[in-house]
């Protein structure tokens, strides 16, 4: 290892949420001339999306939830196991830093990083730290957020919080200096719905009843695309055929950041990863946070998009056709607040994310380099004065 060329492990919970941006950190840090590799569960090394130039290491990690007594023996045993073989990968691979994304499988490796003296940060998605994340803060030396206001982020560790957004897709981020849609009275009005990975069951309940209850002058410019759980698309089908709306139905979208691009609004979940690809892109949108996210922390996620004026969110038990026609027909109604909106959104976003997360990184195990801003970069800051 020269002294511009580093070793980086990023660790990260087997979910889409934690590895995206950690990929894209992957392929940032990569493009610098640095090596990287990946800890993770099997789920994470499987996953879609993954680079084809990280490797990725499978160790054991317990999940410390419930009250079984038994359960919790046999994950502080996976954990111990999965301490022990990221201490055997740390002393071949010499890592300069270890950068945990969230998730009980990055836990062991922060955990032998610790245990090494070597660098270590976290980055945490959403607006309220995570359990493992919360369980590493006083043992990491830094702790980069995505949002400004984080809950359950305790002020003693303000001095080593950075905020630097959240790393999205290169496919995603290109879209950001692409114009909004052109949209017009007449023209069509093309609504993307999602529900995260697995779909969620109240979006295909809801929202075809909800997008028939627009006046007919808005519901007949309507065109669909909706992510459906599987056993739910021929029942999704069917409603949509009963209002005479265009929908066309997947279970899986290859090309999401090109359905993205073409989107008027955004229907779905309120994740991390849908916000910051929202946020990159300038999309409008309606949120209903899923209600059993841990820490509710999807309804955190939404208050910054909201406040802005670049989405409205609905809880899920207030989340009925009449309240989707009425944010819908607030939004849509005329072409120019919709634009406003994906404005205001695109104005939330980080385009930066990933280089200033990798310039943070940079800064621990090497020669000193200069600090990532913590508020915002300055690039950034300069483009929200331009467009204020």
């Amino acid at each position: 290892m020269t002294a511009t060329t580093r070793h980086y492990v990023l660790a990260a919970g087997g979910t889409g949420g934690h590895l995206i941006p950690a990929f894209a950190l992957a392929a940032e840090l990569e493009r610098r001339g640095h090596h990287v590799a990946l800890v993770t569960d099997e789920r994470g090394a499987a996953i879609p999306g993954k680079p084809d130039t990280l490797p990725a290491h499978v160790l054991p990690a317990g999940r410390l939830e419930g009250r079984n007594p038994l359960a919790w023996i046999k994950a502080f045993a996976a954990i111990r196991e999965g301490r022990r073989m990221a201490r055997q990968l740390f002393d071949s691979f010499q890592p300069a830093a270890v950068i945990g994304f969230g998730g009980y499988p990055a836990l062991p490796a922060l955990l032998a990083a610790r245990d090494m003296r070597i660098p270590s940060i976290i980055h945490e998605q959403n607006a309220v730290l995570g359990r493992v994340n919360r369980f590493l803060a006083s043992r990491v030396n830094a702790i980069a957020t995505a949002y400004a206001q984080v809950d359950r982020l305790a002020e003693k560790f303000a001095a080593k919080v950075h905020l630097v957004g959240n790393p999205v897709r290169g496919e995603v981020l290109a879209l950001r200096e692409q114009p909004f849609p052109a949209l017009t009275q007449a023209g069509l009005l093309r609504v993307l719905v999602t529900g995260g990975s697995q779909g969620a069951r109240v979006l295909s309940e809801v929202v075809p009843d909800g997008l028939a209850m627009l006046p007919p002058a808005l519901a007949t410019r309507l065109q669909v695309t909706q992510q459906c759980r599987p056993e739910d698309i021929d029942a999704v089908r069917a409603r949509y055929a009963g209002h005479d709306i265009p929908a066309e139905l997947g279970t899986y979208f290859e090309d999401m950041a090109e359905r993205l691009a073409d989107a008027h609004l955004f229907i779905g979940r309120a994740g991390a990863s849908t916000i910051a690809e929202l946020t990159a892109v300038g999309r409008p949108a309606i949120l209903v946070p899923l209600p059993i996210a841990t820490d509710d922390h999807q309804a955190a996620n939404t208050r910054e998009i909201v406040a802005a004026g670049g989405a409205r969110s609905i809880r899920q038990d207030k989340f009925t056709g009449v309240e989707l026609a009425k944010q819908i027909l607030a939004l849509a109604q005329r072409p120019e607040t919709l634009a406003n909106a994906a404005h205001a959104a695109w104005n939330c976003g980080h385009p930066r994310a990933a280089e200033d997360l990798a310039d943070l990184v940079e800064s621990f195990g090497g020669a000193p380099l200069m600090d990532v801003i913590r508020v915002a970069g300055q690039s950034e800051l300069r483009a929200r004065e331009k467009l204020a």
